[in-house]
C-alpha cells in the first residue's frame, strides 16, 4: 500500500509557519526554561498526539542531553519517578493535563501542582510550549511530515 502524498503546510502557508515558528523561537531563546525540559515537554505532547515527525525530532533533540533509558520511559514517566526530577515530573504532568484539556479541564489540583513547581512566568512559558507543540502536532500529523528515521 502506498501512502497518499500530503501538502507541505509550511510551504503552502509560509506566514502561518513564520508565526508558529516565532513562538518556538521565543520558547528556545526568550525563556528561562531549560532547553532539555522544553524538548521533554515537546516529546510527551507529541507522543500523546501521535505525531511521528515530532516524536522523531524531539527524541533526537533529547538524545543530545538525556540517556536513551530515560527517553524510552517518557510515556510511563509516573511509574519511574526516580528517573525524572520533581520539576520534570511536574512539567510532564502539566503537559498531559493541558494536552488533554477537553477531558481534564485543567483541574485545580493539576494547576496547583504545576504552580508549585514553577515560577509564574515559567509556568506561563511552559503552557505556551505545550500549546505550541499541540499546534505543531495538529499540522505535522494530518499532513504526515516525514521522519528522519531510516531502516
Amino acid at each position: 500500500m502506498t501512502e497518499m502524498k500530503r501538502l507541505n503546510w509550511s510551504q503552502i502557508a509560509p506566514e502561518g509557519a513564520k508565526a508558529l515558528f516565532g513562538i518556538h523561537h521565543y520558547l528556545m531563546k526568550g525563556t528561562d526554561l531549560p532547553e532539555e525540559l522544553i524538548h521533554l515537554t515537546f516529546l510527551r505532547v507529541s507522543q500523546i498526539n501521535g505525531c511521528a515527525h515530532c516524536i522523531d525530532m524531539h527524541t533526537r533533540d533529547l538524545l543530545k542531553t538525556m540517556s536513551i533509558d530515560r527517553i524510552a520511559l517518557v510515556p510511563v514517566w509516573a511509574e519511574v519517578p526516580h528517573l525524572f526530577s520533581d520539576q520534570y515530573r511536574a512539567a510532564l504532568a502539566w503537559a498531559e493535563e493541558v494536552t488533554n484539556v477537553s477531558t481534564t479541564h485543567a483541574s485545580d489540583d493539576a494547576y496547583a501542582a504545576a504552580a508549585g513547581a514553577f515560577a509564574a512566568k515559567d509556568l506561563v512559558d511552559l503552557t505556551l510550549a505545550i500549546a505550541a507543540m499541540n499546534a505543531f502536532n495538529r499540522l505535522g500529523a494530518p499532513f504526515r511530515l516525514p521522519v528522519a528515521a531510516k531502516l
